[in-house]
């Protein structure tokens, strides 16, 4: 990756020099296996570097042309296959999700327990597309137990996005688990944007893997990026991991992988909220397509309203079980809306996301600046060194 002199984009070369012993810091004694950084700013990349192993086992060194599962950051670019078809008039984002997805009519909504088990009742409102996009839809991921709708959330996930399975089952059998809450009263991260995937599906009368392939990934040349790594491209995998505690990372194998099993395998269900595997170079090209204002596949006005935040002050701090969070949320994107209250230092407006085994981006238009992160380690929460990267970067501007 050649990179540019940092002061010929308004950073210092000084200030930047931090930044590489920060991270061989979370890499050290194998905390992380490794982890590939890149800054660019005023179109320069004035940064890229690689610490640790992509694979401990086989000593082999993390490299740019690495192929990362990239989980949730899978997200942004189904986001914005759906505002295409926003563009072409093929459905609106007040519109009710069950005018795609006939499954969803039935579904309802969870208003307490009593003697008789569940109380249910009809959507009101009715789940639209904006609230599967700014996920207030009333789904979950079963991740928490604040509520009994979790738990059938959590008898479910056997069944779903297993690789042989169609994505209209899949998707049918996460209609018939009741809502949170009612659509648009309350926010929670959750299998909407896997939803909404099916959705693009529908109305594009095409494969979800066909429509982003025509439409996204080859008009911006990523040409790594797929549901699934051809088996040409399999020693360029990354080997994932996960640990109980410091300094003991062990390999996930292939098939145990969380969510979305192995990934050299065909799959019938692609996981529009995590399914991606791509790599450093090929998700740059999809930022510079957002810090371009959506060139060349939305217009700029689609892009400002798909990065402003859409969630009400009364539904803020958005959070996550026990976490919470110093942003909004838009269009399948994070936003940040006030510097007093962002962990980590940003600018108002800028917007991004992350990935379950530690994949990070965010776009700045404020500063234009890009930072993207790869790593590949599971649970998220262990190594939070997502701000840590964040802050090494924004405080090396200088101009």
């Amino acid at each position: 990756m050649h990179t540019t002199r940092a002061e010929d984009a308004g950073m210092s070369s000084q200030r930047l020099q931090r930044l590489g012993p920060a991270i061989d810091a979370c890499v050290k004694d194998n905390r992380l296996p490794g982890i590939m950084t890149l800054l660019q700013r005023h179109g320069k990349i004035v940064h890229f570097g690689t610490s640790g192993m992509v694979n401990i086992e086989a000593s082999q060194p993390i490299q740019e042309n690495n192929i990362f599962r990239i989980y949730s950051m899978t997200k942004p670019i189904v986001s914005v296959a759906a505002m295409i078809l926003v563009e072409e008039g093929r459905f609106r984002l007040n519109e009710p999700v069950a005018n795609f997805i006939p499954a969803f009519a039935k579904t309802k909504v969870y208003a307490g327990s009593g003697a008789l088990g569940l109380q249910l009742v009809d959507q009101q409102p009715v789940m639209t597309v904006h609230h599967l996009l700014t996920h207030t839809s009333g789904l979950s991921y079963g991740w928490f137990t604040d509520s009994p709708v979790e738990d059938l959330y959590r008898q479910a996930i056997p069944e779903l996005f297993l690789r042989e399975r169609p994505l209209k089952d899949v998707i049918e059998r996460i209609a018939a688990i009741p809502l949170l809450f009612q659509p648009g009263t309350k926010w929670r991260y959750s299998y909407a944007t896997d939803v909404l995937g099916y959705l693009v599906e529908v109305v594009a009368q095409m494969p979800l893997a066909d429509f982003l392939d025509q439409r996204i990934l080859k008009p911006l040349g990523m040409l790594d990026t797929s549901f699934q790594v051809a088996a040409d491209k399999v020693p360029r995998l990354a080997q994932i991991y996960a640990s109980k505690t410091l300094y003991d990372p062990y390999p996930i194998p292939a098939d145990s992988v969380p969510l979305i099993g192995d990934v050299t395998l065909p799959t019938r269900c692609p996981s529009s909220g995590g399914g991606l595997t791509s790599t450093l170079a090929d998700y740059l090209k999809f930022c510079n397509c957002l810090l371009d204002k959506g060139t060349p596949l939305v217009s700029r006005k689609t892009l400002a309203w798909m990065t402003a935040n859409h969630i009400p002050n009364a539904l803020l701090p958005l959070v996550i079980g026990a976490n919470e969070l110093d942003h909004g949320f838009g269009l399948g994107f994070r936003v940040a809306t006030d510097l007093g209250k962002a962990r980590a230092l940003t600018s108002v407006g800028e917007f991004g996301w992350a990935g379950a085994a530690q994949t990070y981006f965010w776009v700045d238009p404020a500063e234009d600046f890009i930072g993207l992160m790869m790593t590949q380690h599971m649970p998220l929460e262990q190594y939070p060194v997502q701000q840590l990267f964040r802050n090494l970067a924004y405080q090396a501007i200088v101009d």
